[in-house]
């Protein structure tokens, strides 16, 4: 037995180092894919340790003064905005469903376009339209006789109930896709039962439409909720103070990073509050087609003045969302040709081009990376991180600047002194004097597109076929390169595509981490629009938009 035993020795000791030299191995790809998750969340972690470590805590202040103010109105904002953008997606979506009447084929794809608005255009467009000088109260002073405001009543333009429309007429088309796309998977088979039993048409769509579709209405009302924290254009516009403006506020008049770090972290505890709870309803609330023929419903033809009124409940919003402000934008463009050629519009798009170009190929190259580190990793780590590096998409512009641009500069500051006692000439700051701390924002803001579109994609591409690649002597490089990118290249030219269109769109970010002089589309239309020069920002808003329709019209031709 003893020795039996000691023979044994040997062998267990040789294969001791294999073991730990399999254990020890670095897996590059789960490496990178750890690296790219830790960069995506440091800004979260930063807000937070910012918060609780701030250089002057101004937290009593806060909640003695401004907090209760910013968040009762950030609260009154999001639910209404909420219940209001759901309503109307809800009930466009089931029309253009369910009912084939006048103008439904043309009305069932123009819900789309308010996407390529920015809630903020919007914003200036209305009031624009509705201000004192504007031709609707114009108009009605032409026409009854009136000289002054003191003559009739108009209602308040710069208002939380105006900033309400704006938003949800801005963000309606979110809970619109995902509700249409819910209803038309629904099967005849449920409302063709509950019509023989006598339900009618409301009790059909509140009984059977609606429970069906509400986990898409609800994950398309959280989107919609979120971008609403996120917007700081369309409520610094209308004077709402908002969790947002005051984190402007805060910092930049006040000079206070700790305080506005503070507020950030509320921001984000809502965000994260706001998620939890779609990812709970959607979990208590499931429901399966256990018919193996699901036939899709039929539509109902409306004649006559109901055809009409359905039509005319479907084109409020696209008048609303879409044709309004577009329309209000264009007309000041045409009336200042001149601005076109002016170097600084010239500088601001070349600025968002840039940036945004750069921004969305990292962004996209990143979660290509990641999403195929963690398919060839296996290991439990980075794919409990994939899903947690969305929360970026989730947190404002705002938090990302704070918690991008503090813990950035500082380590600027110091590595500026090195270079300089290393070179002995002064080199400025190289991240936070330059674009890079607004593209990192970008990437981190918009790394759940190109995450979600890579890990779809991919997820989709059968396994065989990078293992029959892998069996003829291919590197996992070249798998990548050779297997998978052919076949997921549309799928990343769409995420691609989307993510520089949401780069251009994005406001507080830019207008916290821009270098000085440095202009981009969206801040210069806002800083135009804030001295109420809206024929000088209107150029810029057109290219806004048309970039917009581009991403709108790919958005419709997936949808079909």
């Amino acid at each position: 037995m003893k020795e039996s035993a000691v023979q044994s020795a040997p062998t267990h000791d040789q294969n001791a180092p294999q073991t730990l030299k399999k254990v020890a191995r670095i897996d590059p790809w789960s490496l990178g894919s750890l690296a790219v998750a830790l960069i995506v969340l440091a800004p979260i972690v930063a807000v937070i340790w910012i918060a609780f470590h701030p250089v002057e805590n101004i937290w009593p202040h806060l909640l003695s003064t401004t907090l209760p103010r910013y968040m009762r109105n950030t609260l009154v904002l999001m639910v209404s905005v909420g219940l209001l953008a759901a309503t109307m997606g809800a009930t466009t979506a089931w029309l253009v469903t369910r009912y084939q009447f006048v103008g439904a084929r043309w009305i069932e794809w123009a819900l789309l376009l308010p996407l390529a608005i920015p809630a903020y255009v919007g914003a200036y467009a209305l009031v624009d339209f509705l201000e004192y000088a504007g031709p609707v109260q114009t108009g009605l002073r032409s026409l009854f006789g009136w000289q002054t405001s003191r003559d009739y009543w108009f209602p308040e333009i710069r208002s939380m109930g105006a900033a309400i429309v704006v938003l949800s007429a801005a963000l309606f088309p979110y809970v619109y896709i995902l509700a249409r796309a819910a209803f038309r998977e629904q099967s005849s088979a449920g409302e063709e039962v509950a019509q023989s039993l006598g339900a009618g048409a409301w009790g059909r769509f509140w009984r059977i439409g609606l429970p069906l579709a509400r986990p898409a209405i609800a994950a398309g009302t959280a989107i919609v909720m979120m971008e609403t924290v996120n917007d700081f254009g369309t409520v610094d516009y209308f004077a709402v103070q908002t969790l947002t403006t005051g984190i402007f506020s805060v910092w930049l008049e006040s000079n206070n990073a700790g305080g506005a770090a503070q507020i950030s972290s509320v921001v984000l505890m809502l965000v994260i509050v706001l998620v939890t709870m779609e990812k709970v309803s959607r979990r208590k609330v499931q429901f399966f087609s256990l018919s193996t023929r699901n036939r899709p419903p039929v539509r109902v033809h409306l004649r006559g003045c109901v055809g009409v009124l359905a039509f005319a409940v479907c084109l409020l919003p696209f008048l609303i969302g879409f044709v309004l402000p577009f329309s209000v934008i264009l007309s000041h463009a045409f009336g200042n040709l001149e601005r076109w050629h002016d170097a600084a519009l010239l500088t601001a798009l070349a600025n968002t081009v840039r940036v945004g170009g750069i921004a969305a190929v990292v962004t996209v190259i990143a979660g290509v990376f990641m999403v195929y580190g963690v398919r060839l990793s296996g290991r439990s780590l980075p794919r409990l991180l994939l899903p947690i590096t969305t929360i970026g998409y989730a947190a404002p512009g705002a938090v990302l600047g704070v918690g991008i641009l503090i813990p950035l500069a500082e380590l600027d500051h110091g590595l500026a002194d090195l270079i300089e006692q290393v070179t002995g000439s002064p080199t400025g700051l190289l991240l936070t004097g330059t674009s890079f701390a607004l593209i990192l924002a970008y990437c981190v803001r918009f790394f759940a597109i190109a995450q979600g579109a890579a890990d779809g994609a991919m997820g989709r591409v059968p396994p065989s076929l990078p293992m029959a690649a892998r069996s003829l002597g291919r590197s996992r490089l070249h798998v990548l390169w050779e297997v998978y990118l052919p076949l997921v290249r549309a799928s990343i030219g769409s995420a691609l595509l989307l993510v520089f269109v949401d780069c251009v769109k994005e406001l507080p970010a830019t207008m916290l981490l821009r270098p000085f002089n440095f202009d981009t589309l969206a801040t210069q239309v806002h800083e135009q629009a804030s001295l109420e020069n809206l024929g000088d920002a209107s150029p810029g808003a057109v290219l806004i938009v048309f970039v917009g329709l581009i991403a709108v019209g790919l958005l419709a031709r997936a949808n079909r």
